[in-house]
């Protein structure tokens, strides 16, 4: 007869294989994160998962972070924005401008160049709710317009070297430390921060489980439960720590934290969030349920806006420029990323982390390919075939969701 462990661990692993099975969406990505961090660790004798190059590859993933969270409630709701790149590109010219010659301040600067990214969202939103326009060809008219208008403004000066040292540590910045030090060489308000957000984080998670129980809802099975908070807990203590050993949690980071944040608070709990996946599942019907499919256009695309000014900005703080060539592939790489972070083709399915997690993915297959010194004609190639993956995953996992 069994004994009691071996019941217990013949449990443990039905469980685990239900849950994959029933969330490998969910916790695909992560695992392949995880498996392309182990082998470029591998191949680059350590050097890839170095405080150093993991600090820089962190603040390389930013602006592509930011555009891939907006890009994600596009897909949503079933549309596309192949402007965001030219327009990330041309606002990152504008602040450059108005710091250099205009002498404006970045807390002026920054807000300004937002509200001007809302605003072109707005107006790629326009003949798309209003006039039906596919949203391919109303964003691809604004790639070329914005690719125009960025080649204007930078047309007398070419590159605009911009000086001024606040909006630079954006891009470039880290956080300040506490005056003591609990682990010599370590950066300590990051590990402190770190031990912030793991307390946060099983607080969160508990309180939504015990949320879920009070109505009757189906949870993960308690051994479940326990080594996801673990696992996940383990991977924000190691981040801390990696993070910690360098120059601690830069500028750039603080602000796609707080971007993701902001957006998987609104997507997950409020009516706005289930409006946009309503909307994303089948307008027709969140149409007659008295959703405005309209306003949820308008305010998603304005929304794409605002963070192409982000990722704009992002861009040329850490280049501490405007060039002419800025944004070019953006718009791709920001749907790539959406699309690897588990984002569907068809709408109604996605969320911002698992964009946020596709954009690390896909920027760490970057990282480690130059680490390796492959070819970048080679780099293109794999880049492409995980996209193809990731889509093919996307399929299959949805007919198999269908079947069962």
């Amino acid at each position: 007869m069994a004994t009691r462990t071996q019941v217990k661990q013949a449990t443990f692993l039905a469980n685990l294989q239900y849950v994959l099975g029933q969330n490998i969406r969910q916790y695909g990505m992560f695992i392949a994160l995880f498996i392309i961090m182990i082998i470029f660790s591998i191949t680059t004798n350590g050097i890839f998962i170095s405080s150093r190059n993991l600090s820089n590859l962190i603040n390389q993933t930013g602006y592509i972070a930011v555009l891939a969270v907006g890009m994600t409630l596009v897909i949503v709701i079933r549309h596309i924005d192949l402007s965001v790149g030219f327009l990330a590109g041309f606002l990152g010219a504008v602040a450059a401008i108005a710091l250099r010659f205009w002498e404006l301040p970045t807390i002026v600067v920054v807000p300004m160049v937002l509200v001007m990214g809302a605003l072109a969202g707005l107006l790629t939103a326009l003949p798309v709710a209003e006039l039906k326009i596919p949203s391919f060809v109303a964003s691809l008219a604004g790639w070329l317009i914005y690719r125009g208008a960025l080649q204007l403004v930078t047309a007398g000066t070419g590159t605009i070297i911009i000086e001024d040292e606040t909006f630079n540590a954006i891009g470039n910045g880290f956080i300040p430390d506490v005056p003591f030090s609990l682990i010599p060489g370590y950066h300590t308000l990051t590990l402190l921060l770190g031990v912030v957000a793991i307390v946060a984080y099983v607080l969160s998670e508990i309180r939504t489980r015990n949320k879920k129980l009070a109505y009757n809802f189906e949870v993960l099975p308690i051994d479940m439960f326990v080594l996801k908070l673990v696992f996940i807990s383990t991977l924000i203590g190691l981040l801390a720590w990696i993070m910690a050993g360098y120059n601690g949690l830069s500028w750039t980071m603080v602000i796609v934290l707080l971007v993701v944040a902001m957006y998987h608070f609104v997507t997950t709990q409020t009516v706005l969030g289930r409006h946009i996946y309503a909307v994303g599942g089948n307008p027709e019907a969140a149409e007659l349920s008295g959703i405005s499919v309209k306003r949820i256009t308008y305010i998603v695309f304005a929304s794409m806006g605002m963070l192409a000014a982000l990722s704009g900005v992002l861009f040329a703080s850490r280049l501490r420029s405007a060039t002419t060539t800025a944004g070019t592939l953006f718009e791709l790489d920001a749907i790539a990323a959406a699309y690897i972070g588990g984002v569907s083709a068809a709408g109604g399915v996605g969320n911002v982390i698992g964009s946020i997690i596709g954009a690390l993915v896909y920027v760490s297959l970057t990282s480690g390919m130059n680490l390796m010194g492959i070819d970048i004609a080679y780099q293109y190639i794999v880049r492409g075939l995980v996209l193809v993956a990731a889509v093919i995953f996307d399929v299959t996992t949805r007919r198999r969701g269908r079947s069962a």
